[in-house]
């Protein structure tokens, strides 16, 4: 189905019929192989046609690109992926290089050359590391070349465990576009989009809003090499437009699948981004680090924090959960439980204990040396 009626990019143009400003495309191993440990280097050369189609527009592209692990495989002579995390470090390490002179192969042709960029989780969650990872990427594309980025699942133990049920390159990709503030991320797989499965069988072409109906029509994988499924590339939306990105999920193998993408005729699915993007240091809060904690409030400071863009203070703190120390990146949620919020707490769980429901005057009294007592400062707080 064709989202002609409802364009997504005409918003985005300027006068002149622009084209985005930048984007990230994330392929699936399923699009840029034919069977484990094949690439499909016909497919990859139209895909490379298609991006220096679009740089030749001005449009700065980032790829985030799958199948190192299933390279490797194939070059290993292995027909199921390794359980154990040591061979699929030692697939990722054949494979990565296999993967990334066919990406420049692809590219050549064009003119144009790709830079290889391996990233753990800890890059992103790491404030310092994330900020450098932003720091090359904005000189990469300064140099005109194409950051092709994958999980650097050689050393990433627990990223190619976590990748078994969520699916990281979905995940990573949403947050490189998040990172780097793409206006789209679009998502290549073999699925043609989100199908409704329980309902009309046909594939949705807008998404509004990611409800729990939506959520309930993802689906997993069978693949021996992909990770995750539709489950997984649902998820990634919801990261990506939360912080302002559009979002495609399309088919792979659709004949110039990005030029009618982009201009608003492509068969799959989009995903309207929510509001205005986060300010970046808020977005790293919210979305990039795995929270230590969570520190529960008592109802009246529910809407203060919500409403009023106030800072938590410790008179309205209950209790806390989990083992966290100050500066750590925590949940923050009401009496009921439900997260509602996330920052930096200045206070760590031992002390959470101690302060929680005091006044000004009784924290002053314990730390008498401190200039800034409150809990979380709204500067350090993002409402979820």
């Amino acid at each position: 189905m064709e989202f002609e009626v409802f364009c997504p990019v005409s918003s985005l143009k300027n006068n002149s019929g622009a084209a985005p400003k930048r984007v990230v495309i994330k392929l699936g191993t399923g699009v840029i192989t034919s069977g484990i440990g094949e690439l499909d280097t016909a497919r990859i050369a139209c895909v490379c046609g298609e991006i220096a189609a679009l740089r030749a527009r001005g449009t700065e592209v980032i790829v985030v690109s799958s199948g190192a692990v299933g390279l490797g495989m194939g070059r290993l002579g292995l027909d199921k992926k390794p359980k154990e995390i040591a061979r699929k470090q030692a697939c990722a390490a054949v494979g990565q290089s296999l993967l990334m002179q066919t990406w420049q192969a692809g590219f050549a042709p064009h003119g144009l050359t790709v830079a290889q960029v391996l990233l753990t989780r800890d890059d992103l969650t790491v404030r310092s590391r994330y900020l450098g990872v932003k720091e090359t990427l904005r000189e990469l594309i300064a140099y005109k070349t194409i950051p092709v980025i994958n999980e650097n699942d050689t050393v990433s133990a627990d990223e190619i465990h976590a990748m078994l049920k969520f699916g990281d390159n979905d995940t990573l990709s949403a947050m490189v576009a998040s990172l780097v503030g793409a206006q789209f991320l679009v998502i290549l797989s073999t699925a043609p989009g989100l199908i409704d499965l329980k309902g009309t069988g046909q594939v949705v072409p807008v998404v509004e809003k990611i409800t729990p109906e939506i959520e309930a029509m993802a689906g997993g994988t069978t693949s021996e090499t992909a990770t995750g499924g539709m489950i997984s590339k649902i998820s990634a939306a919801k990261l990506a437009t939360r912080a302002g990105c559009g979002v495609f999920i399309a088919s792979g193998g659709e004949s110039e699948i990005l030029a009618k993408l982009f201009c608003g005729r492509g068969p799959g699915t989009f995903f309207v981004p929510s509001g205005l993007p986060l300010e970046a240091k808020k977005r790293w809060l919210a979305y990039f680090h795995r929270p230590a904690g969570t520190i529960l409030v008592n109802p009246c400071a529910v809407p203060v924090l919500r409403g009023q863009g106030r800072s938590l203070l410790a008179v309205g703190v209950t209790d806390a959960a989990g083992e966290f120390a100050a500066g750590d990146i925590v949940n923050i949620a009401g009496p009921d439980g439900i997260v509602f919020a996330r920052g930096k707490t200045a206070f760590g769980r031992a002390e959470i204990a101690v302060i929680a429901g005091l006044k000004g005057a009784e924290l002053q009294t314990l730390f008498p040396a401190r200039k800034h007592l409150e809990v979380v400062h709204r500067n350090d707080l993002v409402l979820l």
